[in-house]
């Protein structure tokens, strides 16, 4: 037996985790995900195509509306919340650990074009300030904190707080 829940039950979780509203943009594309990391699951493959189109769909439907990008090959933990909508783009390779927060222009991407994997990697609870950049194949601590409009280029500990451009940690916080 997994230990991953249902469609449903992780649906009805991010609900509870974006405040029980299911008009909030930010619950509205993780489920989007959740639906197409789902649909990946579906077998034989010529069942999988309508289940294809609607996530397509609807994906583009919460890129071109809310402006928030995120595909169904990121790495999404349990009870992520996307706190704001617009301008939140997260490349296909990353990984997000349970419990993150993400504000609104946040962007989690690729340092060079030829590398195209080098993702960053969010552990459990990290809490991304608004305008946050995190590129390249970094590794972002537990419990850390982005500050706003930070740009981070370097891995960042546990518990820290970064911020500036480049990113410089400035404090621990207690991890717990």
């Amino acid at each position: 037996m997994s230990d991953t829940p249902s469609l449903w039950a992780q649906i009805r979780e991010d609900w509870v985790a974006h405040g029980r509203d299911w008009t909030r943009p930010g619950f509205r594309a993780v489920a989007i995900h959740r639906f197409g990391v789902w649909r990946m699951g579906v077998r034989p493959k010529p069942l999988r195509i309508p289940f294809s189109l609607l996530y397509r769909m609807m994906f583009r439907r919460c890129r071109n509306n809310y402006g928030i990008e995120l595909p169904y090959s990121v790495v999404l933990g349990r009870r992520v919340v996307i706190e704001h909508q617009g301008g939140i783009v997260i490349h296909g390779n990353s990984v997000i650990g349970d419990d993150c927060v993400i504000r609104q222009n946040c962007t989690l991407g690729i340092r060079r074009m030829d590398a195209p994997d080098d993702a960053p990697i969010l552990g459990v609870g990290v809490d991304v300030g608004a305008g946050a950049v995190i590129l390249g194949a970094v590794r972002i601590g537990d419990r850390a904190a982005i500050g706003a409009n930070a740009v981070v280029l370097a891995d960042v500990a546990p518990g820290a707080v970064a911020v500036g451009i480049p990113a410089k940690s400035i404090s621990m916080r207690e991890v717990r």
